[in-house]
């Protein structure tokens, strides 16, 4: 039996000697390069703080004392110790999820993975505890060193403050990394610290001293060495950023240093009051590919060979990010006035290119998408045309500063929502099906959904020509597929991709695929189906109304949530110029989708061609037809 078999839940640590937990350590780290290896997921994180993990277990008093972690990708150790070594379906249906989920575990406090959250959930919980007489129970907040730069850590920053004695302890997981380095003022303060001389010679000069009194030394200093960290951290002064918040400064302290860490956390735990404990860690520790890789050190994987980090499966295909990636490049060469802008994901948002041919006009803010868009006003009004390219589901946290900075203003910027629409494995808060709906109320915006390769290069292309009002293309994750060429364009714009007189499918993006192959069909059982991609779904053409007068139904299609989406937005304004031919809106259910693949999520909603067909030749004919309906258990 190996150590890690003797773990079944956080007290089983209690017993265990320091070479144990050191053992233990090089077990998880096994564990998860041959776990996650056969189902992909965050591993670079997690590889990171394996023995900050078991040290907090070790502390801390989990779940009465409540663990929150930021972002939540770095909590595979954590469902480890907690009794969750079952692996095997990692982010697919019935699975374990990848952040934090409480059906899974109580342990599990916060389904986290937006990032700079924690310390304001922390604030909160230990405010509840000490107005609730628990004064007892700690709160533990884990937050990288990219989250702090995040405005929200900051507003939570200015209210954790001493007036109030209770626990909370914030750990401040430093690796010099979010998704790639990170970038600015706070990790430059971070990485005067890591590397100050006062601070280095210290700790060198105070094992030396100790090591000089033989074996009882260096034992000695073992014993001390957490109290050494926190004295020598204020010897060296790194502590006036956080003591002037009011916050107890500990660091920064080894974080690969069991004795280390433990020491140092219990010293916040017995302080009583919010303290603050710097650790500094190596992202992708222990797993030589991640150690070597430069660019994200194995942030996030699909399949890999675990001997040598090498992909197992070959890509399906050009992705949706690169031929942005490409395309932005082509634009910037011909525009001096476009400019980038990314939260902290230059690469994973397909920005890195324009950043290596023109790094002077490329910024990267942090995680920060408040400030980026707000930001991006400012350019604009500069005399520049700037493109956020941001995750959908990111975008969510900036919308104020796009209504009443972007819009109000009429600044021409442009928004790349990558990873629009269902993504499926990594759960709900990444699913991007929340932009149509919540972009769509902003006034004067204009919102454009490729839905193959060509489009989305000619879509670009016209966004970032329009300066009075902010602009939007918006494309899912994952490989473009086949170009599908349309019979003719509307003077206005819209896409005829297919011609019939019965019903008529108004798709966005990449979703006009679906509607071919239903309306494909619908034909072979006497109905005919027109298919029109309006390109731009936001504000919607006139040309689109004129088909629908032509059609006895229209069904648009979208894989964003129905509630407020492009089919709302279409039967207001079919509403509105007196046409009374039927709607039905398609799309996700308002609710929190779990983690799953797309395509098993998008059955689960019905956007299958053999559910719509069915569905849609019910509402025509009054009866179904018989065709058969894909599973939502299909693992593709």
């Amino acid at each position: 039996m190996t150590i890690l078999d003797r773990i079944q839940g956080p007290r089983d640590l209690d017993a265990l000697s320091l070479d144990e937990r050191r053992a233990l350590a090089a077990e998880i780290r096994e564990f998860l390069i041959a776990e996650v290896a056969k189902t992909g997921g965050h591993l670079g994180p997690n590889l990171g703080v394996v023995e900050l993990t078991i040290a907090m277990h070790r502390v801390f008093q989990s779940p009465r004392d409540p663990m929150v972690f930021d972002t939540g990708h770095q909590s595979y150790v954590h469902k480890i110790l907690t009794g969750r070594r079952d692996f095997s379906e990692l982010r697919q249906r019935e699975g374990l999820a990848g952040y934090p989920q409480r059906s899974e575990s109580e342990h599990d406090i916060v389904e986290n993975s937006h990032a700079s959250t924690s310390l304001s959930w922390a604030d909160g919980i230990s405010r509840a505890f000490a107005q609730t007489g628990q004064r007892d129970r700690t709160v533990v907040a884990v937050v990288g060193d990219g989250a702090l730069t995040g405005g929200m850590t900051w507003e939570a920053l200015n209210n954790i403050t001493d007036d109030n004695a209770r626990g909370l302890v914030i750990v401040v997981n430093d690796n010099g990394r979010s998704y790639a380095p990170t970038i600015g003022g706070m990790a430059r303060f971070l990485n005067s610290v890591r590397t100050q001389d006062t601070y280095l010679d210290l700790q060198e000069g105070s094992e030396k001293l100790f090591s000089r009194l033989g074996k009882p030394g260096r034992s000695l200093y073992r014993g001390v060495r957490g109290g050494l960290h926190g004295f020598l951290s204020r010897a060296s002064n790194n502590d006036h950023l956080f003591s002037n918040l009011d916050i107890k400064y500990l660091g920064p302290i080894d974080g690969h240093d069991l004795e280390a860490v433990e020491q140092t956390l219990r010293q916040a735990r017995e302080y009583g009051r919010p303290a603050l404990v710097h650790v500094i860690t190596e992202k992708g520790r222990g797993y030589a590919p991640a150690e070597n890789d430069e660019a994200d050190q194995f942030h996030a994987i699909g399949q890999i060979d675990p001997g040598s980090g090498t992909p197992l499966s070959a890509s399906s295909g050009r992705s949706w990010t690169s031929v942005f990636r490409d395309r932005i490049v082509e634009l910037a060469d011909q525009r001096p006035e476009i400019v980038g802008i990314t939260a902290a994901m230059l690469a994973p948002t397909g920005l890195d290119r324009f950043a290596e041919r023109h790094p002077d006009r490329v910024f990267d803010v942090g995680i920060a998408e408040q400030h980026a868009v707000t930001s991006a006003a400012g350019l604009a009004f500069g005399g520049l045309h700037p493109v956020f390219a941001v995750y959908a589901t990111f975008m969510n946290r900036a919308v104020d500063q796009l209504i009443m900075d972007v819009a109000l203003h009429r600044a021409g910027v442009t928004f790349v929502l990558d990873r629009s629409g269902v993504t499926g494995p990594d759960g709900a808060s990444h699913n991007g099906v929340w932009d149509l709906a919540m972009l769509q109320i902003v006034p004067g915006i204009r919102i454009s959904a490729p839905r193959d390769e060509a489009t989305l290069n000619e879509l670009l292309g016209e966004a970032v020509a329009i300066n009075d009002g902010p602009t939007v293309v918006r494309y899912p994750k994952g490989a473009v597929g086949e170009d599908l060429p349309a019979l003719r364009r509307t003077e206005d714009g819209v896409d005829v991709l297919r011609e019939g007189s019965d019903v008529l499918f108004v798709t966005v993006g990449p979703m006009a695929q679906v509607a071919l192959d239903a309306a494909a069909i619908l034909e072979q059982h006497g109905i005919t189906a027109s298919v029109v991609d309006p390109r731009w779904v936001v504000p919607v053409a006139d040309s689109v109304i004129d088909l629908a007068r032509e059609h006895r139904l229209l069904i648009s299609i979208e894989d964003g949530i129905r509630v407020g989406g492009v089919g709302t937005r279409i039967r207001q304004a079919l509403r509105d110029a007196g046409v009374d031919t039927a709607v039905s809106e398609l799309g996700t259910p308002d609710e929190f989708l779990p983690h799953a693949s797309r395509s098993q999520l998008l059955a689960d909603a019905g956007l299958t061609a053999e559910q719509i067909a069915d569905d849609v030749a019910a509402q025509v004919r009054g009866t179904k037809i018989p065709v058969a309906r894909p599973s939502a258990d299909d693992p593709a």
